[in-house]
């Protein structure tokens, strides 16, 4: 995984474990070249990224929570206003 603008240990953004860890493209799908370019990941132990009850591809509360997260990173890494996030994204998040 390239460099993330939110993570800069190697460990689960939700848990901290160091085991078994996956990259997570925050804006993916329809926009994971995006969030690559811009740094829009972390990393998650697979508990966490895709697991029932809890792993963000099955919790849409903490899916949008870490959607929240990445658009204020974004916004203050870059000095972007909500408006060229959702120029860039196709929505805004907070």
């Amino acid at each position: 995984m390239s460099k993330s603008i939110i993570q800069s240990d190697k460990e689960c953004y939700f848990c901290s474990s160091t085991i078994g860890l996956e990259g997570h493209h925050i804006f993916g799908a329809a926009n994971r070249r995006i969030s690559e370019r811009y740094g829009l990941k972390v990393y998650l132990c697979h508990y966490c990224h895709n697991e029932p009850p809890y792993g963000v591809h099955h919790n849409a509360e903490r899916m949008y929570k870490l959607q929240q997260e990445g658009q204020k990173a974004f916004m203050e890494y870059y000095h972007k206003t909500k408006e060229e996030f959702r120029e860039i994204f196709g929505k805004s998040y907070i």
